[in-house]
């Protein structure tokens, strides 16, 4: 790959910000992890909280140092803001509340529109669900019942979340994708979702892969709104 001088890039009116909210939710959940390893290990509260919290923009910032040494593109001024409000969500909640109630989600599907542009919106499945934001979904989880009175009955398990996603996104650049005959647009969603950490098991295993798992969406019934068709219900939504 072809080096030069270090330099900023600002790219945060491609892929319809769909690629920004990814690195939040990427920071997010390492951030998350890590307040949990730090837990895990005895480390005091506060510390755990403050250093786990850290961790996001600390595995993150070496790409953007790199990517500010390509000639093609640079250092993204939108993905170490999104970087640091990931970070920044797991603090702010546990210093606020002693847990967390409001989680971003991740959940995909195959289009037909990685077929356009395999080499960059990826050729495989596993390349796919990286580069092919046609597919990604990112969700909100509200943890309902950590609101609710300590008495009330809803169920834990139970979420209630936000998504959202572009379509027709083939090409990055607005101009270059209209016309390659694309017309990109945005959508949101609304479905219940599950808590997986909530669910109880005797299992110390199960229980930490639902706990490492509750980054994904889990697959539910969708009401979506877009521009284009207005609502639309999805029976089971990826």
């Amino acid at each position: 790959m072809s080096r030069t001088r270090f330099h900023f890039f600002n790219d945060n009116h491609q892929w319809q910000q769909v690629d920004k909210v990814g690195h939040f939710w990427g920071a997010f959940h390492q951030s998350r992890l890590a307040v949990a390893a730090l837990h895990w290990a005895d480390v005091p509260t506060r510390k755990a909280i403050i250093w786990g919290s850290l961790a996001g923009v600390i595995l993150q910032t070496p790409i953007e140092i790199l990517d500010g040494y390509a000639v093609d593109y640079g250092a993204s001024t939108g993905d170490v803001v999104a970087n640091a409000l990931g970070s920044a969500a797991v603090l702010s909640q546990y210093l606020v509340w002693p847990e967390l109630r409001l989680q971003p989600k991740y959940s995909f599907h195959t289009t037909r529109f990685a077929r356009e542009r395999p080499a960059v919106l990826g050729s495989n499945v596993p390349e796919q669900m990286l580069k092919d934001y046609n597919g990604q979904t990112y969700w909100l989880a509200v943890e309902v019942a950590h609101f609710l009175p300590p008495t009330s009955r809803f169920p834990k398990w139970l979420n209630v979340a936000v998504g959202y996603g572009t379509e027709e996104m083939v090409y990055n650049d607005v101009d270059t994708n209209r016309q390659a005959g694309f017309r990109a647009y945005r959508q949101f969603y609304l479905a219940p979702d599950l808590n997986l950490s909530a669910l109880r098991t005797r299992s110390k295993f199960v229980k930490t892969a639902f706990f490492i798992l509750d980054m994904v969406h889990v697959p539910a019934p969708t009401l979506e709104f877009n521009k284009r068709q207005k609502f639309k219900f999805h029976p089971f939504y990826f």
